[in-house]
């Protein structure tokens, strides 16, 4: 009996498909946030001085992560509690990360050496000391630094010669070891958490060329997205992350702050704050740009929820007043600078109508960085 069941086991495996391999079979590089053209059209338009790339750029160099006199303070252990407290090497590595990155942009910007050696000391420095991050807020810290570093690494490796290649290795071997076991799960935390672990995670395979971690980041994705940004097609309530445990109407609205009336954009923080908010719309049009430079267009399968999800937080947070159905009729405004890459995208690109969110994008342009994760977004994606 034992024999027939593993022979029916086994027959069951081999006829059942396997699922659709989402990589591509040969990465592009430059790749995570920024391709080859979207890099040489920076340089082209800062060179003319045309705007709004010059004032984005200025505002970028006017940045203390873009000076040549900074000093990495990495550390083998990076302890991050709640809100950074404690903050032990939380700040300094996610700025290191984006000073990285900063480098890296203004490197290809200007050709001077001086940047793309201060990138590399940045990324030497630290692959030469981090061990671990620990405390509660270890996965989202290491989301946050893993998705800066990649980027940076990227820019660096695949446009400038002199990084060694022992010290390539090495900080391949950092990704790999350090953060991407911290991410490549995810989290059933507020969903900010897991969609910025998936970004961290779709870059990091991209610099390592690995694609089976990045199907686990596409599929992790394709979830946590629609658990997200609510859509009225979801039905009475909003769907939920598999694993996540909320099988229950009075979860689901505890989830979702409280909110018991769902339209098309609400997202799952938005009755928490915009500032979390806009960490979770930033990392999914991140995760879907990266995604496009590797040759597999996410964007028409979140589309409709992005779009109204960034219509309907911009529209609150250029001064509109709450409902008394939305969030009690109170909102805690503070998306920060995160619309540029996923309207370039829907409206640039494909092209949506989004009146509320192109006000808001020039409204604040030059967008500049969070100190988190996000970082020059105008001059790098304002159009492209």
């Amino acid at each position: 009996m034992k024999i027939l069941v593993t022979l029916a086991a086994l027959l069951a495996a081999w006829l059942t498909p396997l699922p659709a391999r989402a990589a591509p079979p040969t990465f592009t590089h430059p790749g995570v946030l920024l391709g080859r053209s979207q890099l040489d059209l920076i340089r082209t338009k800062v060179r003319a001085g045309e705007q709004p790339w010059k004032g984005a750029y200025d505002q970028m160099m006017a940045n203390s992560l873009a000076s040549l006199g900074r000093a990495p303070k990495p550390r083998a252990v990076v302890e991050c509690g709640p809100y950074s407290n404690p903050n032990n090497g939380c700040t300094d590595e996610r700025q290191d990360a984006l000073a990285a990155y900063t480098q890296a942009l203004a490197w290809y910007v200007t050709q001077d050496a001086r940047y793309a050696q201060k990138a590399i000391q940045l990324m030497d420095a630290w692959s030469g000391v981090i061990q671990d991050h620990t405390n509660s807020n270890a996965p989202l810290q290491t989301g946050w630094a893993g998705s800066s570093w990649p980027r940076a690494a990227e820019i660096i490796r695949y446009t400038y010669t002199g990084w060694p290649q022992d010290r390539v290795n090495r900080f391949a071997a950092m990704l790999r070891n350090v953060y991407l076991p911290e991410v490549i799960n995810g989290s059933h935390s507020n969903g900010n958490w897991e969609l910025s672990m998936m970004e961290a995670a779709l870059g990091i395979s991209v610099f390592l060329e690995d694609r089976d971690v990045y199907d686990r980041a596409v599929a992790k994705f394709r979830t946590r997205v629609p658990a997200y940004i609510y859509l009225a097609t979801d039905g009475a309530l909003p769907r939920t992350a598999p694993g996540s445990g909320l099988d229950t109407r009075a979860k689901i609205i505890g989830y979702w702050q409280g909110q018991t009336t769902f339209v098309d954009g609400l997202t799952q923080e938005t009755c928490r704050d915009f500032v979390h908010t806009g960490y979770g719309l930033s990392a999914i049009s991140h995760f879907a740009e990266t995604a496009r430079i590797q040759g597999q267009d996410l964007y028409p399968e979140v589309a409709d929820r992005l779009r109204h999800a960034l219509g309907f937080q911009a529209k609150y947070e250029l001064g509109t007043a709450p409902p008394s159905w939305l969030c009690g009729g109170s909102v805690n405004r503070g998306l920060g600078p995160v619309t540029e890459v996923g309207f370039n995208a829907l409206h640039n690109r494909m092209g949506y109508g989004m009146t509320n969110t192109q006000a808001l994008t020039e409204r604040n342009r030059p967008a500049g960085t969070n100190v988190l994760f996000v970082a020059w977004e105008t001059l790098t994606h304002a159009a492209g």
